[in-house]
């Protein structure tokens, strides 16, 4: 896949062919966006900050599978409801560059009320 456009066609695709459509409302992707994310999460708990960074190859495959779920989840969810994904992201990081001012945020982990 090159694009998120061709991400899309597919996962759509994988949709309607199982007939699946009827079961994707907003409600239930968004939930299932959390599934996904908490899965990737749980494959981190209990993990060090170094072994974190240090995944093994069999650890990496499972995390790489989780990240691939977490995006199909937020592709449909943003085709369904009507959200281009990318312009989302760029509001978002104007908005961010706006709330932490380089200046001001540099290696501090505060949030944008705490400085």
């Amino acid at each position: 896949m090159r694009s998120l456009d061709e991400l899309k066609d597919a996962v759509l695709k994988f949709a309607k062919d199982r007939d699946w459509e009827k079961f994707h409302t907003p409600k239930n992707l968004s939930t299932a966006v959390a599934v996904e994310a908490a899965e990737l999460q749980e494959l981190f708990m209990w993990l060090t900050p170094d072994e974190s960074q240090k995944l093994t190859p069999e650890q990496r495959v499972k995390v790489e599978d989780e990240v691939g779920d977490v995006l199909i989840c937020l592709v449909n969810f943003a085709a369904r409801a009507g959200i281009d994904p990318l312009a989302a992201a760029a509001k978002k990081i104007q908005k961010n560059n706006e709330k932490y001012p380089a200046d001001k945020t540099r290696g501090s982990a505060k949030k944008y009320d705490e400085y």
